[in-house]
């Protein structure tokens, strides 16, 4: 992830992790990804079933299949929190379609590990809202991907983006924090300046954008990656929305995920614009590190596989029915993982040569694999240009 409020518009100092020795288990969520341990926040995948059918699906989700049980789920959130797992994010599928949701998650609260999830929205009636509420839920990622119309399309359900709605208000009711999560393609990017007075005007304090990743139902649509330029002009589109929301006094967390590239964009312009604060965010970038996956980002499936992250989901590490995640996670003899713990000694093609790979440690792999075939390969989303990177 690639703060924009905090790194362009400086809601966070290059001071303020080091405050807590950057310990994965001492620093608040919003300093997270500055964690010098990089103990792994964990996506499990509760759930294949999904009452949506979204284009761009990285678990193709639909029918509910093979998924462990609530023990095994305790089990499960157990060794996280004994391993030091600051984070436990529940995902699907849509995880609110398993009826042990609110057990699964009153363990992890009581485990103190941060619990949040990751939902289309559209079943946060008002006593689920409370029930999460209760039990000590402490955030919510909804997926929107524009308004109404827009929205519906890739959700591949009319009504979803209403249905989402009355679940935001539901969940935000109760005081549970609500985020939007929208991934960009050349589909829904003019919707962006409409999110962004959607936060305004109804009070929605975060939001993700994330570059699209060709894996599951998104292999479909990976044409509809925006362009080098495209993406440029959409960074530049996010930056300057940040800045005139926090400019007014809101007090909004705005990020990007899945491209690294962004960190130095975010640099470069700062550097363009004599940026005072410009080595203190490039100090930050290179405490984020870059891509996490097999490091500091883990996913466990609905029946058990672990996967370097949610979208590499062909990877298979180990099986959580048969072996605890942390012994899985710290496998020596697993020269995958290993290799993936030093991507950036790995990565081929620009990345050898670039002068930013201390800050984005070769972009997203499971992209490039993706592109490529070949895990170690370039990530095509690298909008950097040659003298950018030389």
């Amino acid at each position: 992830m690639i703060g924009i409020s905090k790194l362009y518009c400086g809601t966070v100092e290059a001071s303020d992790p080091l405050r807590y020795a950057r310990a994965s288990k001492d620093l608040p969520s919003h300093l997270l990804q500055f964690s010098k341990d990089k103990k792994p926040v964990v996506v499990w995948n509760i759930t294949s079933a999904c009452n949506l059918k979204c284009i761009h699906c990285y678990a193709s989700a639909g029918k509910a299949s093979g998924e462990m049980d609530t023990a095994q789920g305790f089990e499960l959130i157990d060794n996280l929190s004994d391993y030091g797992s600051p984070v436990i994010l529940f995902s699907g599928g849509e995880p609110l379609m398993r009826r042990d949701l609110p057990k699964l998650i009153e363990r992890a609260v009581k485990k103190d590990l941060r619990t949040v999830i990751s939902s289309n929205g559209t079943l946060i009636t008002q006593d689920t809202a409370m029930e999460l509420s209760d039990y000590g839920l402490s955030y919510i990622g909804v997926s929107l991907d524009g308004l109404q119309e827009i929205n519906d399309v890739f959700r591949g359900v009319s009504g979803a983006f209403s249905a989402a709605m009355k679940g935001i208000y539901h969940a935000m009711h109760e005081g549970i924090k609500v985020g939007l999560r929208f991934t960009m393609n050349k589909g829904n990017i003019s919707e962006i300046p409409k999110i962004f007075d959607l936060m305004t005007t109804e009070g929605i304090p975060r939001i993700c954008f994330y570059h699209l990743v060709y894996t599951g139902r998104a292999k479909e649509i990976m044409e509809e990656d925006l362009s080098h330029g495209q993406t440029r002009e959409t960074l530049n589109l996010i930056m300057d929305s940040t800045k005139a929301m926090i400019d007014t006094g809101l007090n909004v967390e705005v990020l990007t995920v899945d491209n690294h590239a962004d960190g130095p964009y975010i640099y470069l312009r700062m550097i363009e614009e004599s940026d005072p604060r410009a080595d203190d965010v490039l100090e930050l970038l290179r405490m984020n590190g870059g891509n996490s996956s097999g490091l500091g980002i883990g996913c466990v499936n609905w029946d058990g596989d672990v996967y370097p992250d949610q979208f590499w989901r062909h990877h298979v590490l180990g099986n959580v029915t048969r072996r605890a995640f942390s012994d899985i996670w710290e496998d020596t003899g697993n020269e995958f993982l290993m290799k993936l713990k030093d991507k950036k000694t790995h990565v081929k093609g620009r990345c050898l040569s670039c002068r930013w790979l201390d800050v984005c440690a070769g972009n997203f792999r499971a992209r490039a694999e993706a592109a490529t075939d070949d895990p170690w390969g370039e990530d095509p989303a690298c909008y950097l240009r040659d003298e950018e990177i030389s």
